[in-house]
């Protein structure tokens, strides 16, 4: 078992995202955004600058949070399916000089005014998908699969057929406790109830490989279904189940990672002046760190339990 995180959350560039890592003591960063740009859209340049970093620092990227086939993307919009190979293409060689074996992506976003799960669409859906996974498949690389505002993130059940129709071993699950909280249980018919991260957990208990850590509660509801307002929380303080879905995991003998993944406000102090950037930085990172402290202490809590 492992502790990482996405550390862009401490601060943008590199060189603070290792700084906050090493800090906590940590050897690893899921990396999503170093500056304004993802691992596939770095220059040569600035990868060779990356590389040397983490090497002189002693800290690896264990996976690479990407933005293939995510909430934003459209499963019949052929630029969008583009972009999403060259990105994948693009990250390959990277991931493997950093040795990164897990790429997290999704499954396309909810289209409105369609039924996003009709089985024509579905089709659509999982032959992208498959072709994106064959590509990591090919290249020694996991797809990682989060429940998020996408296909597969919207029950339990649409990741089991997503899972049941993308016929690869390195297809594999990674869990977010949070995204539950603010993301609608779409079983049925409507009207929809939010989800609940317990019995997500639960149903695709098996198939996880990778967790993230994110909590919160859904504060107020809006119209059509979009995502509510969500004030997130620090982990274990809200309704992502987060010690229960821990405790249960380490129990079964689970050892891979748990990456942080906060979203929750900057912590400021009471005289400080939020509009002082550079105080805000400094408290954005200070949150972090924080963050980071408090679930290490709810992992050995969640030991003992």
């Amino acid at each position: 078992m492992y502790f990482t995180g996405f550390a862009d959350e401490a601060g943008k560039d590199i060189d603070t995202q290792i700084k906050a890592t090493l800090e906590l003591g940590w050897k690893n960063i899921e990396l999503r955004a170093a500056g304004d740009k993802n691992l596939a859209s770095l220059s040569d340049g600035e990868f060779e600058s990356l590389c040397a970093k983490l090497d002189n620092a002693g800290v690896s990227i264990n996976c690479f949070g990407s933005t293939i086939a995510n909430w934003s993307k459209n499963p019949r919009r052929k630029e969008d399916f583009e972009a999403d190979l060259r990105e994948l293409q693009d990250a390959v060689p990277r991931m493997q000089r950093l040795g990164i074996k897990i790429v997290r992506g999704m499954s396309f976003k909810i289209l409105e005014n369609e039924r996003f799960d009709s089985p024509e669409l579905e089709k659509i859906i999982f032959k992208k998908v498959n072709i994106l996974v064959k590509i990591c498949e090919d290249a020694g690389i996991i797809y990682g699969h989060e429940n998020c505002m996408n296909y597969g993130g919207q029950s339990h059940i649409h990741t089991l057929r997503l899972i049941e129709n993308v016929s690869s071993d390195c297809f594999k699950l990674i869990f977010d406790t949070g995204n539950p909280v603010f993301t609608f249980r779409r079983i049925g018919t409507e009207p929809y109830a939010l989800q609940n991260s317990y019995e997500f957990y639960r149903n695709v208990r098996e198939y996880i490989h990778y967790v993230h850590i994110k909590d919160g509660i859904a504060v107020r509801m809006k119209e059509n279904y979009e995502r509510p307002e969500t004030r997130f929380t620090f982990a274990g303080e809200g309704g992502g189940f987060v010690k229960q879905i821990v405790t249960e995991l380490l129990r079964d003998g689970y050892d891979g990672g748990f990456s942080i993944e906060p979203h929750v406000a900057t912590v400021f102090h009471a005289d400080d002046n939020p509009a002082d950037s550079e105080l805000a930085a400094q408290r954005k990172y200070e949150t972090y760190i924080e963050y980071g402290r408090r679930f290490e202490k709810l992992v050995e809590e969640c030991k003992t339990a």
